[in-house]
């Protein structure tokens, strides 16, 4: 089963990018946005890989290294107070980047937030498409 589309129409290709690991400045509270802290964020960028496939074409598809360092750009640029707005910037920032893709999945992480309790992580996940982008 491919996920999405018609079987075969290159509807359920993705690529993917799992726990890129960042220090930024977002938060709420004004000692996250003065220490900062790691963020993890993970992608999966939905798009037709047949051709890319069958050419064996870097220009027909998405580089690896260029969406990382579009990636750590926006975590380690401008401070936000919400990841929700991070997740936002980088989801619209790859659509518009990268024609063939056609869906942006987000998932950022945030393990040092400033809970009181036990937890592992928290965090959001977002899907952008270029109908709702």
């Amino acid at each position: 089963m491919l996920g999405c589309g018609e079987e075969g129409d290159g509807m359920g290709d993705s690529i993917f990018i799992r726990n890129m690991e960042f220090y930024g400045y977002h938060g709420v509270y004004p000692e996250e946005r003065r220490l900062g802290q790691k963020f993890i964020i993970s992608l999966s960028l939905g798009c037709d890989l047949r051709a890319a496939g069958r050419m064996d074409d870097l220009t027909l598809t998405v580089d690896y290294g260029d969406v990382y360092n579009r990636v750590k750009a926006i975590v380690e640029g401008r401070p936000r107070k919400l990841v929700e707005a991070v997740a936002e910037e980088i989801a619209n920032h790859l659509l518009r980047s990268y024609p063939i893709v056609h869906t942006v999945t987000v998932h950022l992480e945030k393990p040092a937030a400033p809970i009181s309790g036990i937890f592992e992580t928290v965090g959001i996940e977002l899907v952008r498409s270029r109908v709702n982008s």
